[in-house]
């Protein structure tokens, strides 16, 4: 059908080309005939032959025409013949395609049916088999399966065991090693001297007859002296020397700063000492508020509030086992820097806690309890941030806030340990170290104490058949009142008592 309307189209467009032809033949002949006005009158009988010859012409024409579109169109009739014998053989080809896929598809699922019937007949023979191996053995199968999983979780945990001991070893050589170097730079780093004080101050006195001036008349000068200052003079018998002395050294220095300008003043009566006493104090605490913010700049930490400041200048006459807690503070800090350096840990803020680390001592004269807790009061009362007050408060307890904290309270042991930083005799240190041990070692149930971390700590080790774990708490605190109430120490001890049981055994 679609062959017979190409055709069609095709003749009548052939057609309508002759036409066509014919006409432009025709108006192009009489187009070249001379005009009526220039000429004379062609006649009809003339033109006839003419005409008759251009039709044969535009006939001729479109007979060639309509062969030429006959032959097109054959060929296109071939073409679609062709195309009609590809598309019945690609049907003819889908077809066997399709009847072979349903072949396949009922050959594989009555393979399907065949193997979920094997797999039923196997787990039944399986379960059969099983029962079998439960009724020879005696042993139900979770019990079987339990008794595997013991031997299997004993041998793996042997094993577990040993890599995990030997991997603890390698890397415990490796961090020691690797803390070594990093502890010896740092303290290469930033070494310090020391000024060592006392609690005692002493004047000089340009002559035996000042020491009547200053006690004055039945003694009032020398009772406004230690009324205005809150330090004790001692009038002794040493020549040209007045011991004055006081557990708080900034009114020692005050009351020493004092007298010395009274000395050379020369006008020692109960009003000049009020007045001089006052100027004094003033210009102590401008002082020591110099020295706070030279010791905030020298440790590279900035905007601290003005209360801090001061506390911290007050280091500059404060001392701890002889230290000077001025230049302890700024060792801390440098030897804190270093090691934050090398471990990668956060810099600024373990400045920060380092320059903090000892700010309770700085009032520990006026509030009581541990210098670490007071100092974190006193950073949280001053807005400081969380991380620094826990810092503070954790310097001196085991289970320290952060990486940080721990990085100052190593630089701390570092400043007080190493030789020639705090002055105290070794005579003194042995005597307070043994005394604490003994109070420790007095308690039944304890095997042997040890006073470790420079007289800080006291390690008691409980005999296990004699102490419970329960009775551990109370042994500890027993010490720790003991401590308190019959030894002389600076800071706080802690005590630790600690119950093991061991197990030994003989391979043969």
């Amino acid at each position: 059908m679609i062959t017979y309307l190409i055709v069609a189209a095709v003749s009548l467009l052939a057609l309508g080309t002759g036409a066509g032809v014919a006409y432009y033949w025709t108006k192009r002949r009489f187009s070249k005939q001379p005009s009526v006005s220039s000429e004379p009158q062609i006649k009809e009988n003339d033109l006839q032959p003419k005409v008759k010859e251009i039709i044969i012409e535009a006939k001729d024409e479109a007979y060639r025409i309509k062969k030429a579109a006959e032959e097109e169109a054959r060929t296109i009739r071939r073409e679609v013949l062709q195309l009609e014998q590809r598309l019945s053989q690609k049907e003819e080809t889908l077809e066997r395609k399709i009847g072979a896929l349903e072949e396949r598809e009922r050959n594989l699922t009555t393979r399907n049916e065949e193997l979920a019937k094997k797999s039923e007949e196997l787990e039944k023979i399986k379960q059969e088999q099983i029962a079998k191996l439960e009724r020879v053995a005696g042993l139900t199968r979770e019990e079987a399966k339990g008794l595997i999983m013991e031997a299997v979780d004993a041998k793996l945990k042997e094993e577990i065991g040993r890599k995990i001991k030997e991997a603890q070893e390698v890397a415990k050589d490796e961090a020691d090693r690797k803390a070594r170097e990093i502890i010896v730079a740092a303290m290469q780093s930033s070494a310090t001297d020391y000024v060592p004080e006392y609690t005692t101050s002493l004047v000089k006195l340009p002559d035996e007859d000042m020491k009547g001036r200053i006690i004055g008349r039945e003694g009032r000068n020398i009772r406004a002296l230690e009324a205005t200052t809150g330090v004790d003079f001692d009038m002794d018998e040493t020549p040209g020397v007045i011991r004055l002395s006081c557990f708080d050294p900034v009114r020692r220095e005050i009351a020493k700063v004092s007298l010395e300008r009274l000395i050379v003043d020369g006008r020692i009566q109960p009003g000049r000492i009020e007045e001089v006493v006052e100027k004094t104090r003033k210009d102590i605490e401008k002082i020591m508020h110099e020295a706070g913010e030279d010791l905030v700049y020298k440790a590279g930490v900035s905007h601290f509030p003005r209360e801090i400041v001061n506390l911290l200048g007050r280091f500059k006459y404060r001392t701890s086992y002889g230290q000077n807690m001025l230049q302890h503070t700024l060792e801390v800090v440098n030897l804190a820097k270093a090691l934050a350096v090398q471990i990668g840990a956060n810099v600024t803020l373990t400045k920060q806690i380092a320059l903090l680390h000892d700010l309770g001592k700085a009032v520990s004269a006026e509030v009581e309890g541990p210098h670490a807790e007071v100092g974190a009061d006193i950073a949280k009362r001053n807005g400081l941030t969380k991380e620094v007050v826990e810092g503070i408060a954790s310097q001196h307890d085991d289970d320290l806030s952060s990486l940080e904290a721990a990085i100052v309270a190593v630089a701390d042991a570092i400043s007080g340990a190493r030789p020639g930083a705090r002055r105290e005799s070794l005579e003194e240190y042995i005597k307070r170290v043994s005394e604490l041990e003994n109070v420790a070692s007095s308690f039944p149930g304890v095997e042997k104490s040890f006073a470790i971390q420079a007289g800080r700590e006291v390690r008691v080790l409980a005999i296990p058949s004699e102490i419970s774990d329960a009775e551990m708490t109370k042994l500890a605190h027993d010490i720790a009142e003991k401590i308190h109430s019959s030894v002389t120490y600076p800071g706080q001890v802690k005590v630790t008592v600690v119950r093991e049981t061991r197990a030994v055994d003989v391979a043969k």
